[in-house]
This record gives C-alpha cells, structure tokens and sequence, in this order.
C-alpha cells in the first residue's frame, strides 16, 4: 500500500502529506493517531500533537518556525499560524567524521572528456565570445548572427514553421477562430548544415548588463567571473570584446585569468573597439580570429578520464515540498558517490542554507572555513536587512503554495543537496573550486545568478532539482534538470530529464535514484545524452550585481 504521510526525521513535530488526505481522516503514525480537522494538500504539513502558540516547529530535526497560534493536532500549518525560525551559528563544534558510501561498482569507472593543459578535463567543448560591457552586446548579436547558422549550430526552426502556417493561413484570409483552433504541422524543422567544426559543440555569446555604470567591485567581480568561463574545462578559446573605457578593464580580466590559470595557454583574442576604430573592422577582426580559434578547439577530441574529473554544481529552482524529501536528498547522494571518488562538488544559494547552517558549520574541516561561512552568511543577511528584505523572505509564492511556508523548512529540504560528507573549503562568488570534496560557494538563492556563479567556479556538470518546473540552463555547462514528483515529470517531459517522483512512490529508495543520477552524469559528461536544456538551447547567464548603481 502507498505510503500517505512522512515523517522526515525522529526529532519532527510535524508530518509531510504524499498525497492530499480528506478532512476527518484518522492517521498512525508510529505510536501517534490524530484526524485530519482540515483537508492537507500534498506537499504541505500537519501537527501530530497540539502546538501552543510560541512553540518551536521541527523538521528535518532542526528548528524551522515558531507558531503564532495554537495549532491542533491534525492541523494545517500555514502562513497564517507559523512564522519564520532558525538557530543561530556556532563555530565550536566540530563532526567531520564521515561513512563514505560504498562505490566499490564505480571504482575504474571513466566518462570521455576534453582534457586541458592544466589537467582539468570538460564535458563539453565550446568557443566564447564575451563583452567586457555591455556596450558591445550589438556587436556580439552581429557577429552571433553572421556564424551560428552558418557554421551548423543553428537551433530547431519547430515554431517558426507553426508560425509561418499561422500567417498564411491569414494571408489566405482566415480568421480569429481559425487561427486559435485549426491543427497546424510541427514537423521537425531542423537547420540541417553539418558542423564545419564537428568536436566543437558549439559557439557561445555571454552577452550582459554589466561592466560599467556600477560599482568597481562590481566591475572586478564580473571580471572574475567572465575569468572563471574563459577557463572553464568546458572551453577552449574566446574572443573578447572591448569598448575600451568601461570599469571593466582587460587587464583585470588577464589577472583574474593568471589568478585561476597561471600557465593559461588557451587561444584568447582580445579586441578594443575604441582603439580600432570602425565597427565594421572590429567585426571583420573578430569573424578572422574567431574561425581561427575555432579550427585550434576542433583538435580537441574526447578520451577517457576519471570520475575524479567531474565537478558537480548542485542547484534547484521552483522547489515544492517534495524537493527536500525526494530529488534533493537523491542528489546529496549522488554527491556523496562522487565526494568518495575524489571529484568536486558545490553547495550554494547562501540563502536556502538559512537555520541548516550550524550543521554545515560543524563539517568544516579546517575552522578559518567555519568562520568564513559564518561571515558570508551574516553581511549577506545583514544586506539583505538593510535594503529592507531578509532571508525569512525568501520563499516565493510558488514555494508557499506547494507547502514551502518558511524560509527554514525550504532551506532545510534545500541543503539535502549537500549531502553528508565534510566541507573542504568556503568560497565567495566567483571563486574557483580549487579542492575535492563538499565545497560551499555564496551566491544567491535566484537560481539563474547561482547556476551562473556555480559553472563559473568550475562545475562540469550542473544537476538542478525541481518541483514546479523551470527550463534554466547554461550556455557552456550541461545542467541536468530533475523531477522531484512523478506528475511534474510527465506534465514538462520536454524540460525534464530525469524523475525522482519514483522515491515519494515508494518505487525506489533515496540511495538507488543517487546512483542511478550519477549514471547519468557520466552518460552526460561523455557526451552520449543531450540534456533537455542543451537541446532546446537554454544558455541563462546572469552575473550577481552585488552592488548599487552608480
């Protein structure tokens, strides 16, 4: 029989519905009976005993609310009735002991991959070609215009072909009531040109709003982070352009590089459009070096490498309250899995970490990381705070309506991603992944800015959990999109790549859907699976403006 109801840890007050449970209904649970006093949607949570008002409410073993007022037994917990909770942050304790999992099944296991000079090794193998401001998005949309078809990169034609039967059908003469209900032909609409450059997946534009006008830490961040792609294991070469006069300046870039690659060896050409002069020859300079360093990436051809290689972002976006129960804890697993195989793995989004903090505290291995957290963690509260926000604002009305009230209890489900092994190091945005193992990055809970930030930092592979559905991508990184219910994943099957519904089924257990991810992965990193998102072209790169406008 279906399991209905969890509880997730010992320690809960509180129980998650699997499904919706009818007012009246009369639930065990262990040694505790109660009935339903309101219908409990799925996803949401309802009080096993009587909790007073200014009683503490647990999940996840850990504090993520406070009532406001009294709640039965069998109630509803709401907006209404809880408010926002968490612990505080101690840097005291220390539990980095670890029971690795057994990977004995993944010992010699290789994915095939584009192996750099530095000894980093991509899933992918892409061109750049990036403004230092965003002064030069017009020319990057001209030059992204004159190469991406051409060169045999063009993306499905699918809707263009539906609309061209929507406008002929008007031009025939057809009416409203035949435009909105006539069946038209999708075809498949495919740009058919082979690749001139078949081991180079593709070329990409990361045009932006940034570079000038803001802060020059906002300047020397975002130079940092456009650092963190151009050395990214996932491309081989960039083309560059430059207006000349923003905050932005090349050679913050060339130090940021020299920061993350000190023996950079890759082709970079670097064009100043003030010192050039005319568009049309920054364009002709930039088509000449960008078809030179395109025939240089086509060199690079896939071969063997070890899971160690891989480093893995761990993202979600339109969470629910399945997501801390299903697809999160199945890709904290996953992380473990490759944690004990020497790869890399990073835990961001700082604000979804909010009342689990103390726990990641105490995994901090060295204790300078413990405090670097604690210290990231409070200024970027206390921003938040100042401008008249804060973390306990975080969840969005899509999370609230699918049962993520607080800021804690999807924060809580959200760390699950983590898994359970020691973090190894503490960086801020846009630093890179320099050691294996769990490492923490601070970016932002918006999950475009922080999958932007984790590939940036190194990850090879993106896997993003989501209950609601969200078509996020990356322009150089494959970012696996996961289902945390079984309905999410038939309902968005042309944006989902895998389903984790299977677990809140009963049809798998946690450890089984990790490894069957981290299958996956390798499937995905060897390139022998296109993921929902690179085959829809899905390239979202928004840097993180920390800063004001100036």
């Amino acid at each position: 029989m279906k399991q209905t109801i969890l509880k997730i840890h010992p320690d809960d007050n509180v129980l998650v519905a699997l499904t919706d449970i009818p007012a009246g209904d009369v639930i065990t649970y262990g040694q505790d009976t109660f009935t339903t006093i309101q219908m409990i949607p799925a996803k949401h949570k309802v009080a096993i005993h009587e909790i007073k008002a200014g009683d503490s409410i647990i999940m996840y073993g850990v504090l993520v609310g406070k009532a406001q007022f009294d709640i039965a037994s069998g109630g509803l917990l709401t907006t209404s009735n809880i408010k926002h909770a968490a612990n505080g942050m101690s840097t005291e304790s220390k539990h980095t002991s670890w029971q690795q999992p057994n990977v004995s099944e993944w010992q010699g296991r290789t994915f095939k991959g584009y192996h750099r000079s530095d000894g980093s090794v991509g899933t992918a193998n892409y061109w750049l070609v990036i403004p230092m401001v965003f002064c030069e998005n017009r020319n990057l949309e001209v030059l992204q215009e004159a190469l991406v078809k051409p060169l045999g990169y063009g993306r499905k034609k699918t809707y263009e072909t539906k609309a061209l039967q929507l406008i002929n059908k008007v031009k025939a003469g057809g009416g409203i009531e035949e435009v909105l209900f006539t069946e038209i032909e999708s075809g498949d609409g495919l740009d058919r040109e082979a690749k001139v450059f078949p081991n180079v997946d593709g070329i990409k534009f990361l045009t932006h709003t940034g570079g000038c006008g803001g802060i020059r830490q906002d300047a020397e961040t975002l130079c940092g982070l456009l650092a963190g792609y151009i050395t990214h294991p996932n491309v081989a070469g960039a083309t560059v352009l430059s207006l000349g006069c923003q905050n932005a300046q090349v050679s913050i870039l060339q130090r940021e590089i020299e920061k993350r690659s000190p023996m950079f060896d890759k082709p970079l050409y670097i064009l100043d459009q003030q010192t050039i002069g005319k568009e049309s020859d920054i364009i002709d300079q930039a088509l000449r070096k960008t078809m030179a360093g395109l025939i240089h990436a086509n060199q690079y051809t896939r071969q063997p490498a070890p899971l160690s290689k891989l480093t893995i972002g761990l993202e979600c976006g339109g969470s629910d309250g399945f997501s801390g129960i299903s697809a999160n804890p199945a890709i904290g697993y996953t992380s473990d899995l490759l944690v004990a195989l020497g790869g890399s793995v990073i835990l961001a989004e700082f604000p979804e970490l909010c009342g689990v903090e103390q726990n990641l505290i105490d995994r901090c291995v060295e204790e300078e990381d413990a405090n670097r957290f604690v210290s990231l963690v409070r200024t970027y509260a206390q921003r938040a705070e100042e401008v008249g926000s804060g973390f306990d604002m975080n969840p969005s009305p899509g999370n609230i309506k699918d049962g993520l009230i607080t800021d804690a209890i999807k924060s809580a489900g959200a760390a699950k991603k983590g898994g359970t092994s020691p973090v190894v190091d503490v960086l801020d945005y846009p630093e890179k992944v320099v050691k294996p193992g769990l490492n923490l990055l601070c970016t932002p809970g918006n999950d475009v800015e922080s999958t932007t930030a984790e590939v940036g930092s190194g990850a090879n592979v993106v896997l993003f959990t989501t209950g609601l559905g969200t078509p996020t991508g990356n322009p150089i990184t494959p970012v696996v999109k996961i289902a945390t219910n079984t309905n999410l994943y038939n309902k968005m099957s042309d944006i989902i790549d895998l389903n984790t519904g299977t677990i809140i089924e009963g049809e798998e257990t946690i450890e089984q859907a990790g490894e069957r991810i981290l299958d996956y992965v390798v499937k995905v990193a060897s390139g022998e699976v296109e993921v929902c998102a690179v085959r829809h072209g899905q390239d979202d790169f928004i840097p993180w403006k920390r800063g004001v406008s100036l």
